[in-house]
């Protein structure tokens, strides 16, 4: 690690960097940027920008939302368009003999090829994979989710993390404890889950026990517990340090969600949040699409954090697993990975 890595993961304006920009990543609190649709023009211009990341400031984390389905932001220009999660759970219901291994292989052909396509271009970390059940209740959530059952969804997130392994990616699971039985998008409203809090573990929650290990990272929902604690998960020690760290025995990084959604607003201003994750148990906050408020936290934020901190961020960063990075789509294992998706039906191209 050639520098810290700050606290703060943020956002650029679009498909190249401006003065305002560079300003934000030159900034000791900076540790991260995260990617949209918005910085992608085509495969050479996005490779070309995060050079620029790079040579800009050493160090930082470079991440996207690049799931499959609705939630993938780079599509064209030899990306694999990726399925959604519940497609690929929807395998597992479809033959009782077979369905839970073609449904286990889809899961890690979209890990590969998900990283691959990624890493080639410079990037170091999904936010993938979707832990949340699919209770039918969230719209947001929906088709990103892989299953009802927690048992199926840990399986085949577990699958999906090999993928991206073998590529040479590490993960992030979310959102904790699960924000698929609320109908309130976080991003609009502040969700309020009601149940008990053994409902919300044995239930929810529980991919979080079961698959912990192969986790690199994990991001908490802005969702309210009231049963547990009065702070949506991200801003509870209760749900981040007593639940995840040391009931469930996590041992990777936390990342909050964005500060910047109405989900986040009950913590105070963009500065009283970030502190309040970080209490909590953050080991970075992400603040996007708000270039006004990235300029206050970069400003305002205190960095409180540990060297352990340090290590788990330090530890997300890419692998590569030896494809090329011209031409990833040439390798066997990426034409193998793309195989066995045609042939479950998930038509990826």
């Amino acid at each position: 690690m050639t520098s810290t890595i700050g606290p703060v993961m943020l956002d650029v304006g679009g498909h190249a960097l401006d003065a305002a920009d560079r300003r934000r990543l030159k900034d000791p609190h900076t540790g991260g940027v995260i990617l949209f649709a918005r910085n992608f023009a085509s495969r050479a211009q996005i490779r070309s920008l995060v050079a620029d990341i790079r040579a800009t400031r050493d160090g930082l984390l470079i991440a996207v939302d690049h799931e499959g389905g609705r939630v993938q932001r780079f599509r064209t220009d030899g990306f694999v368009t990726l399925p959604s999660m519940r497609r690929v759970g929807a395998l597992w219901d479809r033959d009782p003999a077979t369905g839970a291994l073609v449904a286990s292989r889809a899961a890690s052909a979209v890990g590969f090829l998900l990283a691959a396509d990624l890493l080639a271009c410079g990037i170091d970390l999904s936010f993938t994979p979707v832990l949340d059940l699919d209770h039918g209740a969230s719209a947001v959530i929906g088709d990103r989710a892989f299953h009802r059952d927690p048992r199926v969804v840990s399986l085949l997130a577990k699958s999906l993390a090999h993928g991206l392994l073998a590529a040479g990616m590490s993960n992030c699971g979310k959102h904790f404890p699960g924000h698929g039985f609320v109908a309130a998008d976080s991003h609009v409203a502040i969700p309020v889950d009601e149940r008990a809090p053994e409902a919300i573990l044995d239930d929810d929650a529980s991919p979080y026990a079961w698959i912990g290990d192969v986790l690199g990272s994990v991001m908490p929902a802005h969702v309210i517990y009231p049963a547990v604690d009065a702070q949506p998960a991200g801003f509870s020690r209760v749900w981040l340090q007593d639940i995840l760290r040391k009931r469930l025995g996590f041992k990777g990084a936390i990342f909050s969600d964005d500060l910047s959604m109405e989900g986040a607003s009950i913590a105070g201003d963009v500065v009283a949040g970030a502190h309040a994750a970080l209490d909590a148990g953050c080991d970075m906050v992400l603040v996007c699409n708000a270039p006004a408020r990235a300029d206050r936290l970069l400003a305002g934020i205190v960095d409180r954090r540990t060297s352990a901190s340090q290590r788990r961020l330090a530890a997300l960063r890419a692998r590569p697993g030896g494809l090329d990075a011209d031409r990833p789509q040439d390798d066997p294992r990426y034409r193998a990975a793309l195989a066995v998706l045609r042939e479950a039906g998930l038509d990826a191209s």
